[in-house]
Order: structure tokens, then sequence, then C-alpha cells
């Protein structure tokens, strides 16, 4: 008896070996992938990622922020996929990877890469100039009620989140989303340069491209799709709830891997990232670009990446900048 519960004892532990993940690390260099030019806030954010694994030696082997821009993200997204299985290769992933397949820019999707983390969330705000006649979210919507076409909106590239940030605020009105008066510039720089100039109404982007002009009293935040409000220079600006208008909208910044990575290779990478945005430099940051800590493991990350993507689809079928339509 004792000799034949040894013999199942010793099967168990062979399949619960068998069963573990084996333990994964890096065994050359890693090639960290941003669909940007140098100096924007995915290069940024890529940059970030790379200083804390090396400084607190959470990956024993070099890493480098490869910058391949161009293709509305494509080229990137191309140039990672093209290495299945090896998580040598990370991508900064944004929605935007969602909105160019979506758009049918992209023949890839989320679907084509394996999600690691989501690191934080980027809220969108609403900004004016200070020389503006519109002072408050509620004056937006009156004239967006009463003359959609009177309100030009600078977004940066023709297919953007802040384009979808627009699209809901529609909706949320009762407007018809494809009422939007866009003016398409070549990135959020440039967009808010017309602001200040006087030859564009509004701009929505994420919090802190606005926060230095809202500083210098050059820009005024009318509202914030957030849950709550910022602080900072920006503790002023109000809601869209607080305001009477149910809009929260964002954009996340994670870090994603190609297609057909092993769940070692994943808890590998997950692991590191949680140990680096645990870092108090980490935090600060956060703070100082008004990002939103909401870590997300790759399995949260994968439904949320679902659910974005059918939530997006539709707005995309209603704006009429969806594949086909």
């Amino acid at each position: 008896m004792k000799l034949a519960q040894a013999l199942v004892a010793f099967t168990w532990l062979g399949l619960a070996a068998a069963a573990a993940p084996q333990e994964w690390s890096p065994q050359k260099n890693v090639e960290i992938v941003v669909a940007n030019s140098p100096g924007g806030s995915n290069d940024r954010t890529a940059r970030q990622v790379e200083g804390f694994l090396t400084k607190y030696r959470l990956v024993n082997a070099t890493l480098t922020v490869v910058n391949k821009p161009g293709g509305g993200g494509a080229i990137a997204y191309t140039y990672v996929s093209q290495h299945p299985g090896d998580a040598h290769y990370l991508l900064v992933g944004t929605p935007a990877l969602l909105l160019a397949h979506i758009a049918g820019s992209s023949k890839l999707s989320h679907a084509d890469f394996t999600p690691i983390a989501s690191l934080f969330n980027d809220y969108y705000v609403f900004a004016v100039s200070t020389a503006s006649p519109i002072k408050s979210g509620k004056d937006l919507v009156e004239r967006l009620r009463k003359d959609p076409q009177s309100v030009a909106m600078g977004f940066p590239t023709a297919l953007s989140q802040n384009h979808v940030g627009a699209a809901l605020l529609l909706k949320a009105i009762g407007g018809n989303v494809r009422s939007v008066k866009s003016v398409v510039f070549k990135g959020t720089s440039e967009a808010a340069t017309a602001l200040l100039g006087g030859h564009i109404d509004l701009i929505i982007t994420p919090a802190g491209n606005v926060s230095s002009h809202v500083a210098s009293d050059r820009m005024r935040v009318i509202a914030v799709a957030a849950p709550q409000r910022f602080a900072g220079v920006l503790a002023g600006a109000p809601t869209w709830r607080e305001q009477g208008i149910d809009l929260v909208f964002s954009g996340w910044r994670a870090v994603m891997g190609p297609k057909g990575l092993s769940p070692a290779q994943v808890a590998f990478w997950e692991n590191a990232l949680r140990k680096a945005t645990a870092a108090p430099e980490w935090k600060a940051d956060l703070e100082k670009n008004y990002w939103s800590d909401d870590f997300a493991t790759s399995a949260q990350f994968r439904k949320d990446l679902e659910n974005d993507y059918a939530a997006m689809s539709a707005i995309m079928v209603e704006v009429g900048l969806a594949k086909g339509r």
C-alpha cells in the first residue's frame, strides 16, 4: 500500500512539474519598439520603462528603444509581428492599434499580439485658448447643439483617439457624431499652436499636453473627461460629469509582445513591469504627466482590449471612419 501511494505521489509530482511553466528570461538584447518618432509621449514611456528595468536590474540583458514611425503605426506593428514567439521584441501599444485595424489602414489588430500589461491611462481634456468666448463645457455644448460646424477642432492626424473623443461628446449630447468639424495637423503641438493663434476653436488631448499652456495662462481647460478632477494647475477644471455630461474617456499605454508568447515569457515581463512601475520615480512621473496609475496584468488587459475594440468599432461606424463605412 505504501509503495502504491509512493508511486501515485511520484506520478503527481511529475505531472505538476510538467504542467508548471518553465522559467524564462531574456538571453539577448531586448527591443522596445515605438510607433512614433523620438520625443513624443509614447517614446517617453518606452524610455522610462527601459530606464527603470535597467536601473533596478530587473532584466539581465541589454534593452534598446527602437523608433519605427510611419504608416499610422503599421511599420512598427508589422516589425514586431514578424517575430512570433520571441519575447525579445516588445511594443509600446496604444488604442491607435485598434483604430488602425477598424479603419482598415492596418491588417494587424490586437489579436495579432500578446497582451503583457497595461501601464496607465491617459485621460483627455477639452481645451480652448484663454481668448476664446467658450468659457465652459456648457458653452461648448450649447454651440455644438446650435451649430456643430461653428466649432473647429484640431486633431493630430486624420484618424486618432482625439476624434473618437469628439464623437463621444456629440453622442452624449444627442448630436450627430458625423458633424464634427475637424482640422487635421501633423501632431498635437501643431494643433496647439493653431489653437493659440486663433485658427481653430478647440483641441481634445491628453492632460499632460496642455498643462504648461494652462500654467502660462494661454489655454483654458473647459472640461476633463476623467472620473474626477486633476490636481496641480488643472485643479480648477471641472469634469464633464460635474457639468451634466456623462463622458469619461482615456487612452491606455501598454506593453505587448508578438503573437505566440509562452505563459513563462508573459509572466517574466508582467512581473518585471509590475516592479518597474512600483518605483517612486515612476509614481512621480505619473503625477507630473497627469497619468492615472491603472496597471493591469495580461489576463485583465486581454479582456479590456476586447471590450475597447467592440466599443471603438461601434463609434467608428457611427462616425463613418470604419472600413467600408
